[in-house]
């Protein structure tokens, strides 16, 4: 499975988004993607409520969603949207923070909304709280592709690995981590988290990233860790893309999950235990 990666340094402009996004796609395909995997957040970067709700559209309207769509038929590839940013009808109007797989014709495959949010404090100037502006998911995905089974997280996720577990236990050969990662966590955890959740599951990680400082028309610019990823079951990382926006390729071999579990056969050795 060849895999291609897409670091992007999104804006708060969804169209000026789509267009860079579109073009690197392209050119992931023209270089032999089997699957195309762009990050969280593709269509829209803003911590700005307001700008969000103006710019912002539900899923049936999101040209970001259609205009992938479209682009993976023509092109006859697979594409993971890391996650877009859409209107739902939660009655406090918060957004979905969504991910997206689309297959080679263009249909979507499977969806899958962020289970946790960001509610955190990583500085005393650095406070993040997306539950504000966002509603969580409640079900975790796992969906059938020609590698296997693909379980689908967002960014935050990655903290909490019993949903790792518990896809890897359904059948997920490869989990995808789509991320918009701070730069301050990124630098402490980004690495040891996605090499730990491949190792505690026996399983491909594929993780593209939001990188640098993301130009704002309204509000502050935000910054991400960049360094998009991908971690074979061993916990070897086969790629680490720096922090230049780009196109990422690497070939993934799904045979290597069934030789790291059979040396490791954590999944299936579980004797249960009592207490504290």
């Amino acid at each position: 499975m060849r895999t291609a990666l897409l670091q992007l340094n999104a804006t708060d402009d969804p169209a000026a988004n789509l267009t860079v996004t579109l073009d690197l796609l392209a050119e992931g395909a023209a270089r032999g993607a089997d699957i195309v995997l762009t990050p969280e957040v593709t269509n829209c970067l803003s911590s700005d409520r307001a700008h969000q709700k103006s710019v912002l559209r539900p899923e049936a309207r999101d040209p970001t969603l259609a205009a992938i769509r479209a682009a993976a038929a023509e092109h006859g590839v697979w594409v993971l949207i890391g996650s877009l940013a859409l209107h739902t009808a939660d009655p406090q109007g918060r957004f979905a923070n969504r991910s997206f797989l689309i297959g080679p014709e263009g249909t979507i495959v499977a969806r899958y909304d962020k289970i946790h949010m960001f509610d955190v404090t990583v500085t005393e100037s650095e406070t993040y709280r997306e539950s504000a502006g966002y509603r969580p998911g409640s079900r975790a995905t796992l969906a059938t592709t020609p590698w296997g089974g693909l379980g689908m997280t967002i960014c935050y996720d990655i903290r909490f690995p019993a949903l790792y577990r518990r896809l890897a236990q359904a059948g997920a050969d490869v989990l995808t981590v789509p991320s918009a990662f701070s730069p301050v966590t990124g630098a402490a955890h980004w690495e040891v988290l996605l090499r730990a959740r491949a190792i505690e599951t026996g399983c491909f990680v594929l993780a593209p990233a939001q990188t640098g400082t993301h130009a704002s028309t309204v509000g502050h610019a935000r910054k991400t860790w960049g360094h998009s990823m991908v971690v074979n079951p061993w916990g070897e990382v086969l790629l680490d893309a720096g922090t230049e926006p780009g196109v990422f390729l690497v070939d993934v071999d799904p045979t290597e999950v069934a030789r790291a579990r059979t040396r490791i056969p954590s999944l299936s050795a579980d004797p249960g235990w009592e207490g504290p």
